[in-house]
């Protein structure tokens, strides 16, 4: 009768109807162990455990009561009032969504449905990464072998060619299959409801410190960190250029003043393309100004590029905050990562304009899920910055992932959007993938190219490029391009952890200008070849890249060598810094 009631609702109301179900699954389930209890107990010869367990099943009965009384009120208040208000409609539903967990949690002697609402420990979610990080990494050692004897056995065996084939094949099934069901663990432990409301909190705290950093009671007063959207370099560096501005004037609990008229994207500056990143304080005046470092009693602080920062902080990436270090590291695979989306998503907030321009956008391509979003950067970075990829390379990712999917679930087509700097790509993908539905714009893509970059119109080809490439279920790219590493960046705002979803064909993650990234060693190692470095537990070492063949690359702080070593016998060092914690932020 309630869920009939609920259906005949707003899509508010709606949203009741999976609580309600899973309320009448606890039920239904409750009373299938009473059963068997009751069974077990008349069939045995009246023993004591019988017996505890038939007390046991009455308290839970009793609780059952309680609860569905309880659920009732909740209800009946809720469609008492047909105006209730969206505050209100949500916090209906998150009592909602507590009585519920308490509910399970309270059985969890008869079924653990339910976990705890302080999530799981540290420990555990970081050794479930780990194990389906090195799934991954085993993975890549395993066909970067198998394709060394295949190239061998070209040139002396070519018999061995077909059984081969078939043996990585069979390996790859092996590997898509363990991916699979250590997503299935993850969904199926009980804390993936955590997750998604840690997440949202998480972020829903870091905006609100930005905020009121940003909206000052007087800017008159306001110590501020004067920041210039002049670096000579590309659209993504340059949004990463603000993000460090925006870090440091976290860190200094200075309001951050950017300066962008004149920005060779858009003359007339950021705020005609996104909002104005304070409401109250957007002038840089004060009493006093120096560069950087100044003084802390020195109003305004005018920072130089990243480059050449000096003296250079510990909190600039790849550092997080001290305060939300704990949650950040059990939440997200790659709390750095997180960290810098946070900045993007207060910073890119479209004004009417832009947003009409996204909006119209995706609806002129026909873009919609799912989509893996590909990443070409071609001109100017090849042969200088990065090597050349064929389209191969990043379709051979693509296939990976829809492989992947299509174990847990039907995909109607495979679709993949296709940015890039040469209109060329968008069409070889075409021509050469006709089983995809593949989406892009040759247009944005000429407008990418070095002598047209810095106009209106090529301002426009790339946000929407980023802000469709985020918005996609799985990237494919090389991270040695700023705006890959950018998309990459601001997904992370729309998953509890989106750090898997990507596929580099170079570089790993990296934030120019950053500070060292140094791994832990877990496991030791000893030298196979002159290639390699010998690595012992508790060593740090520096890393400069993957190699994605079950090696990495880096330097033993310990013994200095720089070499090979397994990729699955380190883990990340988060680095933790000391920032302010903001305590008038609630």
């Amino acid at each position: 009768m309630i869920v009939r009631q609920l259906m005949g609702l707003n899509p508010w109301a709606r949203v009741l109807v999976p609580f309600l179900f899973v309320w009448v699954l606890f039920v239904l389930i409750f009373y299938s162990k009473l059963n068997t209890s009751a069974a077990s107990s008349s069939s045995s010869d009246g023993g004591d455990d019988s017996l505890k367990r038939l007390e046991r099943a009455v308290q839970q009965l009793e609780r059952s009561k309680q609860v569905d009384q309880e659920l009732r009120l909740l209800v009946d208040e809720y469609l008492a009032d047909a105006g209730t208000s969206a505050d209100r409609k949500q916090h209906f539903i998150d009592e909602l969504g507590s009585k519920l967990e308490q509910d399970a949690a309270g059985s969890a002697g008869w079924f653990a449905v339910g976990r705890p609402r302080n999530g799981p420990s540290l420990e555990y979610e970081r050794l479930r990464r780990r194990v389906e990080t090195n799934t991954q990494e085993l993975w890549n050692f395993l066909q970067s072998e198998v394709t060394k004897v295949q190239k061998q056995a070209l040139r002396s065996a070519p018999e061995l060619a077909k059984p081969l084939n078939a043996f990585l094949s069979l390996a790859a099934d092996h590997k898509r299959s363990l991916l699979t069901d250590i997503e299935r663990m993850r969904a199926a432990d009980g804390y993936e409801a955590w997750r998604h409301r840690e997440a949202a909190d998480l972020s829903e705290l870091v905006q609100k410190r930005l905020t009121r950093l940003q909206n000052p009671e007087n800017c008159s007063t306001a110590r501020k960190l004067l920041c210039r959207l002049n670096k000579g370099c590309g659209y993504g560096c340059q949004l990463h250029h603000v993000v460090y501005c925006f870090i440091m004037a976290y860190a200094t609990e200075r309001t951050l003043i950017l300066k962008s008229k004149g920005w060779r994207y858009h003359k007339a500056g950021w705020e005609e393309v996104f909002q104005p990143i304070s409401d109250t304080c957007l002038d840089s005046n004060g009493a006093s100004h120096a560069s950087w470092p100044g003084q802390s009693n020195t109003q305004v602080l005018t920072l130089p590029i990243i480059d050449s920062l000096n003296p250079r902080p510990p909190y600039l990436p790849l550092a997080i905050p001290a305060d939300l270090a704990p949650r950040l590291m059990k939440l997200h695979g790659d709390p750095i990562v997180w960290w810098i989306g946070q900045f993007l998503k207060y910073l890119l907030k479209p004004t009417g304009e832009t947003q009409q321009m996204l909006e119209n956008g995706i609806e002129r391509l026909g873009f919609k899920k799912p989509i893996v979003g590909v990443h070409v950067r071609r001109t100017d970075k090849v042969g200088t910055e990065a090597a050349f990829h064929g389209i191969e390379e990043y379709m051979t990712a693509v296939d990976d992932y829809y492989d992947q999917l299509e174990l847990t679930e039907k995909v109607d087509k495979r679709r993949v959007f296709v940015a890039s700097d040469d209109p060329k790509v968008i069409e070889e993908t075409k021509t050469k993938y006709p089983h995809y539905e593949v989406i892009g714009d040759p247009n944005v893509a000429k407008m990418a190219a070095v002598s047209t970059r810095y106009t209106d119109s090529s301002l426009n080809g790339i946000i929407l490029d980023i802000h469709l490439l985020s918005l996609s279920d799985y990237l494919v790219c090389t991270f040695s391009s700023q705006v890959c590493r950018v998309a990459y960046e601001i997904m992370q705002s729309m998953y509890p952890d989106a750090s898997g979803r990507f596929r580099s064909l170079d570089d790993i993650y990296y934030y120019g200008g950053q500070n060292s990234h140094n791994r832990e060693v877990v496991l030791p190692h000893e030298p196979k070849n002159h290639d390699e470095i010998q690595i012992r537990p508790g060593d740090l070492v520096g890393v400069a890249g993957n190699h994605w063949n079950g090696y990495s690359k880096g330097k033993n702080l310990r013994t200095n060598q720089v070499g090979l070593f397994p990729s699955f016998k380190v883990n990340d060092k988060i680095e933790i810094v000391e920032l302010p914690k903001y305590p008038y932020v609630k």
